[in-house]
């Protein structure tokens, strides 16, 4: 446990010298926009794509998508380092299949071609007509008069909309480690969201032949790391990987799509498979398991982090201790694969994860493992020096000791759950000039996650207030598709705009209260990561309970009943 918490990373924009803007796509100057859209979705990730698509399907015209990258992809446009795959299903993951009469070629997509899935949605839907990339929404100003929310960007952009979508992302800011002496380092050095091909040579499916000379430096062992190190492995003439807590690496058994299985599926076969995966990942029954992967075969260990139905039939001390054994059966299970892949005894002590199974995000892996038997290849576990000591102009010191590197790569992943409404970097003033980041001061409030009262025709995709779970695609679909619905229905009924009652709000916020899992001991008592904010889990509990089925029969019922509730109609400040 480190005191400085969260504190102990810098946003990468912080540091220009570290990486460029935009290694993919070059930045082309444009006049200000100055004109008026029916939605702006800041975001142009899985959320914000999937939700402009439901606004297209609800009759809005003109719909402006914004985004920091060159192109639509969020995590998929930046996450382009070798390696780089998808951990949940493709056929789960990728949005949309059906739509555009696609099947992915791999059981687990590799990020090319789930970023040229998410260009082909844009193109087949038409948002790129008024799509604004390399921009930052900045500001959003309320209009009482006009009933549209006025924006400023980071372009001078001055341009009103009628609906504003906040889909800013919960893996959107990447982060390096705060490192005495990192801006000291004269070899190369990059985060691994930033690759510099230029330099490593080959692509994201491998050959990086500009290694072979080269000594490396991998620090990070999360999700991404776990697909990095095989691939630099393979080429640098050394590799160091610098680990503080190790990963969890189970079976991933990645393969090619079978083409018959693909020429038997009949129509709806992509929400029936989601559908399936959801409900096993949330503890609900289910006559069959469709996927059948590492995920599904621990789905009885996910309620410790993912909402879901649980027993209450069940003793909650037996329930706990039931849920403990099958943890330990099922990590004693991971350290056992370790201790069988990697030969040598006190590298393969060091990769046994040693803390309860929904600490960290699980991974998979059926390389990662074995790299560790190249001799070439030394683990540096970081843990005892409280993580990586320095850096110098040549290396990285751990301890007493300095590892020479010619090029350091930061698999230190992204700020997680902070969009820009949550953060402040998107300052938002609502009616009479209420500040939405102060107005979080007094407590969060929404109704459904989705809108606040005070901001009106303002949206929101994120995990506060509303469903989680392991495919977050599909739980951005459903928002999506549940802020589409709530469009159409003002657009169909006249009213100018969409905005809960603070009595509502509070209702809401009792119900999240009153359902949400408290696994604040549970949190406490894990190592530090992004789950427990690096070891300071927050007070507060933020996600419904029962789970996302049951929270998408919720909003459905509501959208049957109550949607009437959230629609103004004041018609004249209807904008055009």
């Amino acid at each position: 446990m480190r005191p400085d918490g969260l504190g102990q990373y810098r946003r990468l924009a912080a540091d220009p010298a570290a990486a460029p803007h935009d290694p993919f796509t070059e930045r082309v100057d444009r006049p200000p926009l100055t004109d008026h859209v029916d939605a702006l979705v800041v975001g142009a990730g899985l959320g914000g794509l999937q939700t402009a698509i439901r606004l297209r399907q609800a009759g809005l015209e003109r719909i402006r998508l914004i985004d920091d990258g060159g192109d639509v992809g969020g995590t998929w446009y930046w996450n382009r380092y070798p390696g780089v795959h998808c951990d949940i299903e493709s056929y789960l993951y990728m949005p949309m299949l059906e739509e555009v009469g696609y099947v992915p070629r791999w059981r687990y997509a590799p990020g090319e071609e789930i970023r040229r899935h998410m260009v082909a949605l844009a193109e087949r839907f038409d948002l790129y007509r008024d799509a604004a990339f390399h921009t930052s929404a900045t500001e959003l100003r309320w209009d009482e008069d006009g009933a549209r929310w006025h924006i400023g960007t980071d372009r001078d952009d001055a341009f009103t909309a009628t609906y504003v979508v906040d889909s800013s992302g919960s893996l959107s800011l990447a982060k390096l480690p705060g490192i005495e002496g990192i801006e000291s380092f004269r070899g190369r050095a990059f985060h691994t969201s930033r690759w510099d091909y230029g330099y490593t040579g080959g692509d994201a499916s491998g050959g990086l032949v500009g290694l072979t000379d080269k000594r490396v430096a991998v620090v990070g062992t999360g999700a991404t790391g776990i697909q990095v190190v095989p691939m630099v492995a393979e080429h640098a003439a050394r590799t160091y990987v610098f680990q503080r807590t190790p990963a969890t690496v189970d079976v991933r058994d990645n393969r090619p799509t079978d083409p018959e299985w693909a020429a038997s599926l009949t129509p709806g076969w992509q929400q029936r498979r989601m559908d399936n995966f959801l409900a096993i990942m949330a503890g609900e029954p289910v006559a069959e398991d469709v996927v059948q992967d590492s995920w599904t075969a621990n789905a009885g260990l996910q309620r410790k982090m993912i909402t879901g139905r649980i027993d209450r039939s069940v003793d909650p001390a037996e329930r706990e201790l039931a849920e403990e054994l099958l943890d330990l059966a099922t990590m004693n299970r991971l350290r056992d694969r370790v201790a069988a892949t990697v030969r040598d005894p006190e590298t393969a002590e060091a990769l046994k994860p040693y803390y309860r199974y929904q600490c960290k995000r699980p991974g998979f892996s059926d390389h990662y493992l074995e790299a560790f038997n190249r001799p070439e290849v030394t683990l540096v576990d970081t843990a005892d020096t409280h993580g990586i000591t320095r850096m110098t102009e040549t290396g990285i010191v751990v301890g007493d000791h300095e590892y020479e590197v010619d090029c350091v790569i930061f698999a230190t992943g992204f700020e997680t759950g902070i969009s820009g409404l949550l953060s402040g970097s998107l300052m938002v003033h609502g009616r009479g000039g209420t500040s939405y980041f102060e107005s979080l001061m007094s407590g969060f409030r929404t109704l459904h996650g989705f809108y606040s009262h005070g901001f009106p025709n303002l949206f929101q995709l994120s995990l506060f207030q509303n469903a989680n779970s392991v495919n977050y695609s599909h739980i951005l679909s459903e928002q999506a598709r549940h802020i589409g619905l709530v469009v159409a229905a003002a657009r169909s009924r006249g009213a100018a705009y969409v905005e809960p009652s603070r009595e509502a709000t509070e209702a809401w916020a009792q119900v999240i209260e009153e359902s949400a899992n408290d696994n604040l001991d549970f949190l406490r008592t894990c190592t530090p990561g992004y789950y427990n904010s690096e070891g300071q889990p927050a007070e507060m509990k933020i996600s419904y309970g029962p789970g996302p089925v049951a929270f998408h029969r919720l909003l459905e019922e509501w959208r049957r009943t109550s949607i009437d509730e959230v629609l103004v109609d004041q018609p004249q400040r209807r904008t055009r």
